[in-house]
This record gives C-alpha cells, structure tokens and sequence, in this order.
C-alpha cells in the first residue's frame, strides 16, 4: 500500500425514496447486502459495502429515504443518518429518476458541504421512453447544482455503472486502504439478518404493514458452522399480529423460509432459524424501544 495514487474514502449514496439507491448499492458492491422491494422506504438504516481494487477502496453508504411525511421516532433517525452520512462522506452520489428535479431532490442537494464532491446519477434510464431527453436535462442539472459529474445509470439492468465509478475514483482523497482487503461490509451478521427478515415482510405482505413492523434479534449463536438465530417481528397492534402470522402460520413460514435461504446464501453457511411475532405499541415513535431495536 506504498502506491502515493492509491485512493480510498466514503461515498454516501443519497437521495429521496424509491429512486433506486440500494439496488445501485448492490450492483456497485457486486453483492446484496442491502434489501430491496419495489415499495419506497424500505431501507432504515445506514449500511457499508466495501469495494477493493488494485487503485482504490471504495466504501459506498446506502442511506434511507430522506422523507418529510412522517414525523416519528423513527423518521427522525433515519433523516439523522442521511444528513449525516452525507456530511461525513467523501463523495456524495446524489441519485435522482425520470426527468425532472423534485423539491426533496433539491433539499438533498443542500446537504454535502462545499468542500464534498457530488455525482449527480441520474438512474432508471432504462424506462425512458426517448432517451435523447436526458441531454437538456443534463444541462439543466449542470446549470442548476453544478455537480462535479453527471452519469446516467439503469442500477436495474447495470447499465453504465463503470462509466459511474470512473467518475469517482478520481474524486476520492489520496491515501491507504480503510480496510482489510477481503472485507465486503462494516455491518454485523447480527444486522444483515435482520434486514433480511424485514425486506421479506415487505415483499410478502400488503401495501402498509410493514412500514408498522420492525424486526429484532435476540439471539444469535454460532457453532460448528451453524448459526442459530431467534428473532422476533415487531407489531404496533393485535391485528397486525394475525396477519404476520396468517392462516395456519403460512406467511410467517413464508417469512421465514425465505429469509433463512437468502441467510444461507450471504453466510455462506446453514442456519437455523426461529421466528416470534410479538406486539409492542407505540414502537415507532419511541426512542428507547427503537435503541433495543439496534436502530438509532
């Protein structure tokens, strides 16, 4: 690590709900680690992938959905991790959709400091119907927040993500490695577990339930290979409790089943997985209950 060129630091991915920001996280990772689902809001909190090449280490941050709707516990913590990941980072990747420049989209513009870089992504290009479009709107961006770089991306299809981290590297500091160079995340098995049983409940269940659900590790155990993981989901109320479960425990065995596979996969590993649905009202908006939860 003598190399005087090599370069390493942190790059926030920002940007308003359901633009795509983790699904470009995974593919820029080359790994899922952050879930996804075709509902906004489905990342809470801040998670690390570490990518390691011969010129640079690149440590990409996927950040919740900085919203404005909702004002909870929850919310807050989650715009807390957004404002201070990009404050924080080395570069920002401010990634916005279609062809127009929403309000948030311009409240999230204001967050990096001057001194931060920012690359503007334009992503779901792939579902533009002319993409010859995408030149005035490049201009308008370039003319409105002067970016350091503007890379239009489909993070669904990977389309132009080499394109993108060329635009990045260069802008990343000088110096040594962060981190070790078989490391793939900062974040705990303890954590990613969690988040696999939550993004199932967003993709098994209806329309609102799982933004009132929560997920919580008790027990995390491994030997001889296995790992032994008893967790419980989080209710705000008795209702939503019955339908976690389903007839006859169908969806929670959904949940589970389906969870303990992607676990398996990630860990490289089997695991024996355990499930509870308990209610705790109130959750949401409560700081300490949100603490135990591992989220704050």
């Amino acid at each position: 690590m003598s190399n005087p060129e090599y370069r390493a630091g942190y790059l926030a991915i920002i940007g308003r709900p359901n633009v795509g920001k983790s699904t470009l996280f995974n593919r820029l990772v080359g790994q899922k680690l952050s879930i996804t689902s075709r509902k906004p809001q489905t990342t809470r909190q801040r998670i690390t992938g570490i990518v390691t090449r011969s010129d640079a280490q690149l440590v990409f941050v996927d950040t919740p959905g900085f919203q404005t709707r909702h004002r909870t516990a929850l919310t807050r913590i989650m715009n807390r991790g957004v404002i201070q990941s990009a404050q924080g980072a080395d570069v920002v990747l401010w990634v916005t959709e279609g062809l127009k420049v929403r309000d948030l989209d311009t409240e999230l513009r204001k967050l990096p400091p001057r001194s931060v870089p920012v690359v503007a992504v334009i992503n779901k290009i792939d579902r533009l119907a002319d993409r010859n479009a995408l030149l005035p709107f490049i201009k308008e961006l370039d003319a409105r927040f002067a970016p350091e770089a503007i890379v239009p991306v489909s993070a669904q299809r990977g389309e132009r993500l080499q394109e993108l981290l060329a635009a990045v590297v260069p802008l990343l500091p000088e110096r040594p490695r962060l981190f070790e160079e078989d490391e793939i995340t900062t974040s705990s098995e303890r954590f990613l577990a969690m988040e696999l049983i939550r993004e199932k409940l967003f993709r098994l269940l209806g329309e609102e339930l799982p933004y009132a659900a929560a997920v919580e590790i008790e027990r995390f155990e491994t030997r001889a290979g296995l790992r032994r993981i008893y967790a419980s989901i989080i209710v705000d109320k008795e209702s939503q409790k019955a339908i976690v479960i389903g007839r006859g425990g169908e969806k929670l065995k959904a949940v589970a089943t389906q969870a303990r596979k992607d676990m398996e996969r990630l860990f490289d590993g089997k695991v024996f997985l355990e499930i509870w649905v308990k209610v705790r009202r109130g959750w949401a908006d409560s700081e300490a209950m949100l603490k135990r939860m591992g989220i704050e």
